[in-house]
């Protein structure tokens, strides 16, 4: 009987199935047509070593068979693994920081209800930023206040509801909101923190793909989070979306973009008011 470590040991070590030119074509169309991912020639030798792992850890025989399993079984959780395989979740608290004091000026000017749609929410940083900036800015209260999450991998938003995070991850908030927001772990939870109910509360975390033909939103919102999101998209993909954006902001709403993001040009429904920051036009 083969013990648990080197079952890992042989299985790592078998060589990867081979993705030929064929199934790199194919999957870009996968790509693009599930998930509205735009994936460049630069990445294709990417895409190859990405396939050959997801069909081997997926106990597929050939990259063939595993994209035929996936576009046959359009419900089955692989599809998370795969559409994860692709995209980076790299995120941070506090990220771009200059946006979270444009929105805690915002805010306070603003009538309660106040919501805010964070849609790339990844492993949670973003929307717990923004949870603890409305908190903070609306003068400590949590009435009135909410934070939607939503993202395609339904892995990172398991993470995200845990809302536990490495003292490392933690370094970029301000040592008032650590106080203020956080519980530092003890015992086997040590080097750890959670954020508190306070904060966890304001937040609902939902799975949604940003270029499914329908979004299940009934509400609209005082702010609209986009950041770094729209870079996996074609010019068409990011216009349709920044167009579904527009009705769901409340008059004189805000959308905020990444660093690196421009849609000056592509919308005519919004209008760029700051440094990646957008209102309605």
């Amino acid at each position: 009987m083969i013990n648990d470590s080197a079952s890992v040991s042989y299985f790592t070590q078998q060589a990867l199935p081979k993705a030929d030119a064929a199934d790199v074509a194919r999957v870009v169309e996968i790509l693009h047509r599930r998930a509205g991912i735009v994936l460049g020639d630069h990445k294709k030798d990417m895409a190859a070593r990405t396939l050959g792992l997801r069909t081997q850890h997926s106990g597929h025989q050939s990259v063939r068979d595993y994209l035929s399993f996936l576009e046959q079984n359009p419900q089955v959780e692989e599809w998370d693994r795969f559409i994860s395989a692709f995209t980076i979740n790299h995120t941070a608290f506090f990220r771009e920081q200059h946006h979270f004091q444009i929105l805690a000026d915002f805010v306070r000017t603003r009538r309660k209800p106040i919501s805010v749609w964070c849609c790339a929410s990844s492993s949670g940083e973003e929307p717990y930023t923004i949870a603890m900036t409305l908190h903070d800015a609306c003068g400590q209260s949590d009435v009135g206040i909410s934070v939607l999450a939503t993202d395609i991998d339904t892995q990172v938003l398991v993470q995200a509801r845990k809302a536990v995070y490495t003292l490392d991850r933690i370094k970029p908030i301000p040592p008032e909101f650590l106080r203020r927001y956080f519980l530092r772990g003890t015992g086997r939870q040590s080097g750890m923190a959670m954020v508190k109910p306070m904060i966890r509360n304001l937040v609902t975390f939902e799975e949604l793909n940003l270029v499914a033909p329908s979004w299940p939103i009934n509400q609209k919102f005082d702010a609209i989070f986009c950041r770094n999101t729209m870079i996996y998209f074609d010019k068409p993909t990011q216009a349709k979306i920044l167009e579904r954006f527009a009705p769901l902001l409340k008059p004189g709403g805000l959308m905020f973009a990444g660093h690196s993001e421009n849609f000056t040009y592509l919308t005519k429904s919004l209008r760029l008011q700051g440094q990646t920051v957008y209102t309605l036009a």
